[in-house]
């Protein structure tokens, strides 16, 4: 029997308080746990971002149960944040509720207001009209483009960043002709990287690379290409091939030559073509 929307509701909150006084636990100083109380906002970093991957690796291969479990290991870190938060006396998940739900109604006067709206287009720019409201800025001003890609360089992955950069300098007119010129770029950042690296200077090196990188991004976006999937799939076929490459071996990798390596490497690149499961 199902339970009624109110019991459901005592359910969810119930739930919410389980785990937040098992946090609040973990940190107390007296019988928590040392590692726990050993962390800051900032050593907590690492376990955002990969708890973020990891439930976005679920929601790609649609296993609901991986699904649940991750964003549970995602809210574990959103609580956990906020206890530190509240041990040091900046602020409470109370706060961070309130603040989200009286963004997200402020921001949806089409929804909790008597605002009408007629597509998702209009519902995207009221959104930003407001948020610059928010924010004291004069919607009808934008800010330099250069304080968007500021943010995009603190906040987001470097590839994902590199993406929206090139996309928004090029909505500017920053942009090449043609993607012959683009083509010629790359040659020109390969050489100099490859020129880089025949010095000792380990900072020229990482620049020339970072550059090479950044021009790959802008040949990716001429040809509507998205690099994180591209390297994402490279990144999963070289785990398939290498599965398969121990599959086939008799003994340790280690103790295989180059030539070895190179022979098993591709009879399991052709297993792998001709299997239907290969991805």
């Amino acid at each position: 029997m199902s339970q009624s929307p109110s019991a459901s509701k005592v359910a969810l909150l119930g739930a919410v308080n389980n785990l937040v006084e098992v946090i609040a636990r973990l940190r107390s100083p007296v019988g928590g746990c040392p590692w726990d109380l050993a962390q800051t906002q900032e050593t907590l970093i690492p376990y955002v971002i990969e708890e973020a991957y990891e439930t976005v690796d679920a929601i790609r291969q649609g296993e609901q149960a991986a699904i649940c479990e991750e964003l549970g290991d995602l809210l574990l870190q959103v609580v956990l944040q906020a206890q530190v938060a509240s041990d040091a006396g900046h602020f409470t998940l109370k706060e961070v509720a309130e603040g989200i739900t009286a963004k997200l109604i402020r921001r949806h006067p089409h929804v909790f207001g008597d605002q009408t709206v007629t597509d998702m287009a209009e519902v995207h720019r009221n959104w930003e009209q407001i948020k610059a409201t928010e924010q004291g800025v004069d919607p009808t001003q934008p800010p330099p483009l250069t304080e968007k890609l500021k943010r995009y360089g603190r906040s987001l992955p470097p590839l994902t960043a590199a993406m929206k950069i090139s996309q928004k300098a090029a909505a500017v007119g920053f942009e090449w002709d043609r993607v012959e010129g683009v083509w010629a770029k790359f040659e020109e950042e390969l050489a100099e990287l490859k020129e880089a690296l025949q010095t000792s200077d380990r900072a020229h090196q990482q620049a020339e690379l970072g550059d090479v990188l950044f021009t790959l991004v802008n040949l990716a976006r001429w040809y509507d290409l998205d690099p994180d999937a591209a390297l994402q799939g490279t990144n999963q076929r070289f785990i398939q091939r290498l599965e398969q490459v121990e599959a086939f071996a008799d003994r340790p990798l280690t103790e295989y030559t180059l030539a070895e390596f190179e022979a098993l490497w591709q009879r399991a690149k052709v297993h792998l073509q001709q299997s239907p499961s290969d991805t």
